[in-house]
C-alpha cells in the first residue's frame, strides 16, 4: 500500500508534540486519576474517542457567505482538489475526520476514478455524497423555482430524480455508501401549493431514487424548518423525514441537521425517538443562535451538543449492532479560516462524546428509577464538568495527530503557501 502524500510533514508535526508531551502526559495523569475516582477507566475511554468518526464537507472547507456578501480570502480552495488537499490538513493534525463528504454538481467530476486515487493520496475516503436540487445549474433544461421532487410538473421532478441517480453513479465510482437528500421544496406563500399533494410527489420521486440505490447504501433523508420556503417546506421536520423514510423501506434513514428546527426545540428526543423507530441515520454538526447559522460546533451551546451525544451513547448501547449513524460536520465560515473552524469543530465534538462515555451509566439508570430528580441531574453534569482536553489531545498525538492542532496549523504557513499557488476565490454571495 503506498504511504500517504500528507500536505504537513511529519517532522514539524513530531517537534511540535515533543515540545508538549510532557506537560500534556501530567495533566492527562491528572484527569485519569479523578476519573477513576468515579470508577471510569481513562484508557478505555480514550481508545474508544479514537474511533470516532467525522466526515468533513468539501463545501465547508471553503469561505461561507450569506445571502448579502461573501468575503474570500487568500489560499481558500476553489475546486475539488484544492478542497480535499484542506481537508486533508484538517485530518492530519485532528485524526478524527476520515471521510470528505462531496457535493453534486458543485464537485463534479469526468474521472471519479481519479478523484478517489487524489482522495486516497492525501489519506482520505469518500463519505455520503450530497444532491442539489435547491438551486438551478447553467445547463439545466427546467427550473426549480418552484420545486424540484416535488414539482407540479413531471419533467422538472424527473430532472431531479435524474441528478439523484446521477449522483448514486459517481458516489459508487468513489466509494461512498449513502445519498443525502435534501430539498428546498416548499411554499411562501398560503395557498400556493396543496399541502397534501406535494408531500405525495416527494414520496413518489423518492421512491424512484430509493429504487436505484445499490444494496449496502443508505438514503439520507435531511429536514429543515424554514429557508428558502417561509410558509410551509414539504420535509420541514422529524415526523415528515419518519414518515417519508417508514414508506420508502429499511434503507431510508432520518438525518438530523442541528440547526434545522425551530428554536429551543429539544433535539437529544428527536435522536431517541428516531433511534427508538430504527431510523437515526446521521448528523451534520453545527450551532445556532437565532436559526440555521451554521455556525462552528459547539461554539454557541456546547451543553445541548453533550446532551445530544449522551442520547447516542445510550442509544449505541441499546442497539450496538444496528447503530451506525453517519457523523459530518456542516458549517458556514464567514469569517474565520475554514481549517481552524473544521479544527475546533471537531474537537468540540469529541469533547461532547467523551463527556457522554464517562456519565456514569448505572448511577443515571438508578435515579431515573427512582425519581430522584437531582441526583440524576448531577450525575450529568459531574461528567460535563470534567476537563476532558488532555485526554483529546493525546488520542491525537498516539494516532499521529498534534497535540495543539490549530496552533501547529498556523506554524505550519500552510494558508499563506497556497495564496501564493491558488487563483483567488469568488466574491458571489453562497456558500461555495
Amino acid at each position: 500500500m503506498i504511504a500517504p502524500d500528507l500536505p504537513i510533514a511529519m517532522e514539524l508535526i513530531e517537534s511540535h508534540n515533543t515540545a508538549h508531551r510532557e506537560v500534556l502526559e501530567d495533566d492527562y495523569d491528572h484527569l485519569k486519576r479523578r476519573l477513576s475516582r468515579s470508577g471510569v477507566d481513562a484508557d478505555k475511554i480514550k481508545q474508544r474517542v479514537k474511533r470516532l468518526e467525522l466526515a468533513t464537507p468539501t463545501w465547508g472547507a471553503g469561505v461561507g457567505g450569506t445571502r448579502f456578501a461573501k468575503f474570500p480570502m487568500p489560499g481558500e480552495p476553489t475546486n475539488i482538489d484544492e478542497k480535499l488537499e484542506d481537508c486533508a490538513v484538517v485530518q492530519q493534525l485532528g485524526r478524527n475526520t476520515p471521510r470528505v463528504s462531496p457535493h453534486f454538481p458543485w464537485d463534479w467530476t469526468e474521472d471519479p476514478a481519479a478523484l478517489k486515487d487524489k482522495a486516497a493520496a492525501l489519506g482520505l475516503g469518500f463519505d455520503a455524497v450530497n444532491s442539489n436540487t435547491f438551486q438551478d445549474q447553467s445547463d439545466q433544461k427546467r427550473s426549480y423555482r418552484y420545486g424540484s421532487l416535488t414539482h407540479t410538473q413531471a419533467p422538472t421532478r424527473d430532472q431531479a430524480i435524474e441528478h439523484n441517480l446521477a449522483c448514486i453513479e459517481i458516489g459508487r465510482k468513489l466509494g461512498s455508501k449513502a445519498l443525502t437528500v435534501w430539498i428546498g421544496d416548499g411554499a411562501n406563500f398560503p395557498g400556493q401549493q396543496s399541502l397534501s399533494k406535494s408531500f405525495d410527489r416527494y414520496l413518489d420521486s423518492a421512491a424512484q431514487i430509493y429504487s436505484a440505490l445499490p444494496n449496502d447504501w443508505f438514503m439520507l433523508l435531511e429536514h429543515k424548518l424554514y429557508e428558502p420556503a417561509f410558509y410551509s417546506t414539504v420535509i420541514s421536520d422529524w415526523g415528515s423525514s419518519l414518515l417519508a423514510a417508514q414508506e420508502l423501506g429499511p434503507k431510508a434513514q432520518c438525518l438530523i441537521d442541528l440547526g434545522h428546527h425551530a428554536p429551543n426545540v429539544n433535539i437529544e428526543q428527536i435522536v431517541a425517538r428516531l433511534d427508538a423507530a430504527g431510523k437515526l441515520g446521521g448528523f451534520h454538526f453545527n450551532d445556532s443562535k437565532y436559526g440555521d447559522d451554521d455556525l462552528d460546533s459547539g461554539s454557541i451551546n456546547p451543553h445541548q451538543l453533550f446532551l445530544i451525544f449522551n442520547e447516542l451513547v445510550e442509544a449505541e448501547a441499546r442497539n450496538s449492532a444496528r447503530f451506525h449513524p453517519a457523523y459530518m460536520i456542516d458549517q458556514s465560515h464567514n469569517i474565520t479560516d475554514p481549517i481552524e473552524s473544521l479544527l475546533s469543530s471537531a474537537e468540540a465534538i469529541a469533547a461532547a462524546f467523551t463527556h457522554a462515555l464517562v456519565v456514569n451509566r448505572d448511577e443515571l439508570a438508578a435515579a431515573q428509577d427512582a425519581n430522584d430528580v437531582m441526583a440524576a441531574f448531577q450525575t450529568l453534569r459531574r461528567a460535563y464538568n470534567h476537563d476532558v482536553r488532555p485526554l483529546l489531545a493525546l488520542a491525537r498525538v498516539e494516532a499521529g495527530g498534534a497535540a495543539d492542532p490549530i496552533a501547529l496549523y498556523r506554524k505550519s504557513g500552510w494558508r499563506d503557501r497556497k495564496a501564493q499557488e491558488r487563483r483567488r476565490a469568488s466574491a458571489a454571495p453562497g456558500i461555495v
